[in-house]
């Protein structure tokens, strides 16, 4: 479906060699998404600069990155809203999104649901703009509904939904047609506990179901628990990309502890460099030669340790000092220039 056309067949050759040319898939085969040195202009604004990056078939794969940094222009070009001044593009193997529409899933946003209509009328209206028959549709909106835990609500107005009833819907709208690729730009935002599970759990019966999901968040606790890889984009330019191990590797190890008391004394911690602390539970990082076990008698002394553990960095942390860092050099670079 996505070859150049047929594979030669040399009749002096065999069989078994035509047949291992016919079955070998092509080359971007292995990827759903991959960009090349895109860049993306407004003027004199870059709003995403030489950006290359992979995205594997099948996987769930974060875009992260601060509100501003890039991502949902980046998101907008894969999807051929915008075109980019530069670079290369490629969507299931093709350069235009638009040629493989009926196998895309876009969940901009800018999310929102046409109130006065029935909840299965809706996802199955998503469906007919797919290219779905309008049978076809509709039976497949209220099976999706329904295994979906929205079986109550098929002939109900999307006006009488919860915020995260109404997301699980738009979702739906997303994957009615069965995409190969489903991209969401911020799909937790908003939404409170209970409703950021529903999403997970939609999220992860996708990536068993077969697709790639590609989401994109500044809420780093998601992106740790879900994604198989991800990249974070800094300012338009690729800060890092790759695995959580990946992107992990060569940090600093820190201290993980949990603990009831009055966490304000962590401060004055001896030997601490940097603390993330979220009351009743904290990220310890200590100078370079300070001894854990020396901290660790402190913490007892002055607050009830429940768990104390030394580990790789969060992926909050890696993102903060991150963005300090590439800030930075940055700013220094400002300063030589002027």
């Amino acid at each position: 479906m996505h070859g150049s056309g047929s594979p030669l067949r040399d009749p002096g050759a065999g069989d078994n060699l035509w047949r291992a040319a016919a079955t070998t898939p092509p080359r971007h085969m292995d990827h759903a998404l991959k960009l090349e040195g895109v860049t993306k202009r407004f003027g004199p604004f870059t709003a995403v600069d030489d950006l290359s990056l992979t995205v594997p078939k099948g996987c769930i794969y974060g875009f992260l990155g601060q509100n501003g940094a890039g991502k949902t222009t980046t998101i907008r070009m894969v999807m051929s809203i915008f075109r980019q001044d530069r670079g290369t593009i490629s969507v299931l193997g093709h350069p235009d999104a638009q040629e493989v529409k009926d196998r895309l899933g876009y969940l901009p946003e800018e999310k929102g649901l046409y109130k006065k209509m029935k909840t299965a009328e809706i996802v199955a209206y998503f469906g007919k703009l797919k290219g779905m028959a309008q049978r076809e549709a509709n039976e497949k909106a209220r099976r999706l509904l329904t295994d979906y835990g929205l079986g109550d609500w098929l002939d109900k107005k999307c006006e009488a939904m919860s915020k995260g009833m109404g997301q699980k819907v738009q979702i739906l709208g997303t994957i009615i047609h069965d995409p190969d690729l489903v991209i969401l730009d911020e799909p937790f935002s908003g939404l409170d506990p209970v409703n950021r599970d529903v999403m997970r759990d939609t999220i992860l019966r996708m990536k068993k179901e077969g697709r790639t999901v590609i989401f994109s968040t500044h809420v780093m606790e998601q992106a740790e628990k879900l994604c198989d890889e991800m990249m974070m984009i800094h300012r338009g330019q690729l800060a890092f990309a790759g695995t959580l191990a990946q992107v992990k590797a060569g940090r600093d190890r820190g201290i993980r502890i949990e603990y009831d008391g009055d966490g304000s004394v962590l401060a004055q911690l001896p030997g601490l460099d940097r603390l993330n602390d979220d009351n009743k539970a904290a990220e310890l990082f200590l100078r370079p030669g300070e001894d854990p076990q020396r901290a660790l008698r402190w913490l007892v002394e002055h607050l009830t340790i429940r768990s104390f553990d030394i580990r790789e960095p969060s992926l909050h942390e890696v993102f903060v000092r991150t963005v300090e860092e590439r800030d930075a050099v940055l700013t220094t670079a400002a300063e030589e220039a002027n």
